[in-house]
């Protein structure tokens, strides 16, 4: 088992400036805004009312319904309660998707550039992943998709918008997806928890509900770490068809009894309350993206693609690699250890997102961080000339 890039980059980030080092984080995936007051006092009064005692193991029904109603309204998706389980972050809901979807042998396709835990999880549950390769312009080709289908293929996974991209999956491109699921009886597990994040004025689409025979193959995993600014919460759920629901219901029993009931009546908040604030981070977030898109673009010899949703950005180091002739900056992996050594800026290498040569750099921090990092990354990548 792999442990995972993006909390080791982090958790050594954060060691290091508390040892007095003046490091910028620009590796985590976690919002710098604190959570809504409102939630928090809702959290607040469920405990003070002593909402302290067991839940059903697939959430209370109060935030089930309102989980229905934000499907219903925001992603035009019909979903009853019992095809809905709250689980202990999106990450989980995936990782017990995968544990009753893969048998020992069966293939679970993964387009790079991918989330970090997707591969190891499949391991994880007996599996084998099954990488399409890398695109230039970091989204799927169709044909290469058609071809990596076997007839041990399980499922494929999908996270629009992206981490660590940023990017969108377009109707056409969702559309194509489906028919290949479709015609070949694959289950696809959508990966949304971003969905609020998009610039633009472009909207994220589920898959679910771009042809009408998917929607019993979608497994969608969302939740309320990023528009909420609820990382530490650990709350997010799945949509499925009822039988699949039930069986990971049967596995959270097992695993967990059920999330703390405080918790899922200050999520109930969050959903019927909160499209407010998500509005405030979204447009904070755009323009936070719009400053570092510009900045890094003006990097020589940086490729980057302009991200339409999420906090990343996912910039193209290969050139800078080939032309530092030094032999200790030999990958990406290289790169962002000079960087964090030598200009205390802390960035997460593409090789673990199926991205070699490439960087992941998180804009969930404030436009001072960004541009002082920056201008540190800049600085770091002169000196390898």
């Amino acid at each position: 088992m792999k442990p995972s890039a993006t909390v080791n980059t982090s958790t050594r980030a954060k060691e290091m400036k508390a040892k007095g080092i003046d490091i910028i984080n620009l590796s985590a995936g976690e919002p710098d805004f604190d959570t809504p007051d409102y939630i928090k006092q809702k959290a607040i009064e469920a405990l003070n009312l002593g909402h302290t005692k067991y839940t059903p193991p697939s959430g209370i029904a109060d935030l089930k319904m309102a989980v229905s109603e934000k499907f219903k309204n925001d992603n035009n998706l019909s979903f009853a309660l019992d095809e809905i389980c709250i689980t202990c972050g999106a990450k989980l809901g995936i990782y017990n998707a995968l544990q009753i979807l893969v048998d020992p042998g069966d293939e679970v396709i993964i387009p790079s550039p991918y989330w970090v835990s997707y591969p190891t999880q499949v391991e994880l549950a007996g599996g084998k992943p099954v990488i399409l390769p890398l695109e230039d312009d970091l989204l799927i080709d169709i044909e290469k998709l058609k071809k990596a289908v076997t007839k041990r293929t399980r499922a494929i996974i999908i996270c629009s918008p992206s981490n660590p991209s940023g990017m969108i999956y377009s109707r056409e491109l969702l559309e194509a997806i489906a028919s290949i699921c479709i015609k070949n009886n694959i289950f696809v597990i959508s990966d949304e928890i971003y969905e609020k994040l998009t610039y633009d004025g472009v909207k994220h689409i589920s898959i679910a509900n771009v042809n009408p025979d998917i929607k019993n193959l979608s497994l969608i995993a969302n939740g309320f770490s990023k528009s909420y600014a609820m990382t530490g919460w650990r709350v997010g759920y799945m949509a499925a068809p009822k039988e699949f629901i039930q069986k990971m219901t049967s596995l959270q029993a097992q695993q967990l009894t059920g999330l703390p009931s405080f918790i899922q009546e200050a999520c109930v908040t969050a959903l019927t309350k909160g499209n407010g604030d998500i509005e405030r981070m979204r447009s904070e977030f755009e323009k936070r993206r719009n400053l570092i898109f510009d900045l890094v673009s003006s990097i020589p010899h940086v490729k980057v693609h302009k991200p339409q949703g999420a906090f990343y950005l996912l910039p193209d180091m290969r050139e800078i690699i080939e032309l530092s002739g030094s032999r200790s900056i030999k990958s990406s992996n290289y790169l962002t250890e000079h960087i964090l050594t030598t200009a205390h800026v802390a960035l997460v290498s593409g090789e673990p997102f199926g991205a070699p040569g490439y960087i992941r750099i998180s804009y969930a921090s404030s436009e001072e961080d960004i541009k002082e990092a920056v201008q540190r990354l800049t600085v770091a990548l002169n000196h390898l000339k």
